[in-house]
Parts: structure tokens; C-alpha cells; sequence
């Protein structure tokens, strides 16, 4: 298997030298690293090469990586039931550019990009419908990025009062708790209860 891997590998290093920046086999997976600006043709040369046809698409999804200058990791992945392959491309975008659609190749990516975009903001030029998929259209950045808030910024609520639905910037009552994570195996000079059962049997 992973033979025939690195010969679709270089195979598609060989033919679309234009855009494949390299590949990688690991854990019996082809990923595949594009340049951005070629994507849509990559994604049209996979689907139509007789030694490739990968038709279907099975999922778009993105990796945050904030101290990254290209902060963004584009994930696709195609299957092949013909050839009996899968595949992984990655295309690195940065925060201020926009990412090509896909979906003039495979129409199904439309819902995937709207994800990606609700979910991490990556705007993609030439999506027939781009607006928020999963949170609501008020909703105030993007949950999936890293440096996000657990918490969110805003909270909703339905007001019994005035019968509509509220929206209040987060207010949480214990927001200046302290924790201390240190345990007596890295140094702490207190017993944390229950521990001094070991004590008492020693």
C-alpha cells in the first residue's frame, strides 16, 4: 500500500510540478502539499487524471496555527473508489488573503467552506452562498481559532420582560479565580487532601 502511495506521489510531483510542493506517506496516507494559487486546478487534475479520479469529496476542514505567518492549514481530503485511493491536500493561506472556492469542481464543497469560514474566518473567492453556517449571524468571531475565548464574547438569552431574545457581553461571577495546578510530585510544600492517608500507612 504504502508503494503504491509514493507512486501516485510522484506521480502527481511529476505531472503537476506547477503546484505540489511535496508529498509525505505516514500511517499508510498520501498528503499532498499545494500552493494555494493552483488549488482549484490541482483539485480538477485529481478528479479527472485517469490515474487518479478522485470524484468524491469527503471533507474540507482548516488547523489554526496563530505564531505561523501563513496562519492557516486548508485540510482536503478526496477518495478515489476506482483507483482504491485516498488522499489529503493541504494548502497553507494566510489570515489576510482569500483561499479559492472548490465548488465549481465539487459542488458538495459548499457547506465545508462555509464551515471553514464561521468556524476560522478564511474567506473563499468565488463561493456562490459564503455567509455563517453554524452560529447565528450576530456571532462575533470565529470558535475554532485558537486564541478564542472558551467563553465566547457575547451570551443570548430569551427575556421573559420583554418576550425577545437578549444578547449581554459575557459576565462571569468567579472571573478572578486562582488555581494552583501544582501537585506534591513537582514540589509543593502542602498536602492536598487524601494524601495524608499515604502518610498515616507509611
Amino acid at each position: 500500500m504504502a508503494e503504491s502511495l509514493h507512486e501516485l506521489g510522484e506521480h502527481l510531483k511529476t505531472a503537476r510540478s506547477d503546484c505540489v510542493l511535496g508529498y509525505d506517506v505516514a500511517f499508510g496516507e498520501l498528503t499532498v502539499n499545494v500552493a494555494l494559487s493552483s488549488l482549484v486546478s490541482m483539485v480538477e487534475f485529481l478528479k479527472t487524471d485517469r490515474n487518479c479520479q478522485f470524484t468524491t469529496l469527503i471533507d474540507i476542514t482548516a488547523v489554526d496555527h496563530p505564531a505561523r505567518e501563513a496562519r492557516f492549514d486548508l485540510v482536503y481530503h478526496f477518495l478515489s473508489m476506482y483507483q482504491n485511493h485516498r488522499i489529503r491536500l493541504k494548502a497553507e493561506v494566510r489570515e489576510d488573503e482569500m483561499a479559492p472556492s472548490i465548488t465549481a469542481v465539487h459542488p458538495s464543497a459548499n457547506w465545508f467552506e462555509r464551515e471553514i469560514f464561521d468556524m476560522f474566518g478564511v474567506l473563499f473567492s468565488g463561493h456562490p452562498d459564503l455567509r455563517r453556517l453554524l452560529t447565528d449571524y450576530g456571532f462575533r468571531g470565529h470558535p475554532l481559532r485558537k486564541d478564542f475565548p472558551t467563553t465566547g464574547y457575547t451570551e443570548v438569552r430569551y427575556d421573559e420582560v420583554t418576550k425577545r431574545v437578549i444578547y449581554e457581553p459575557v459576565s462571569l461571577v468567579q472571573e478572578y479565580r486562582q488555581f494552583d495546578f501544582m501537585s506534591p510530585w513537582e514540589g509543593a510544600d502542602y498536602v492536598l487532601p487524601g494524601d495524608e492517608k499515604t502518610k498515616a500507612q507509611g
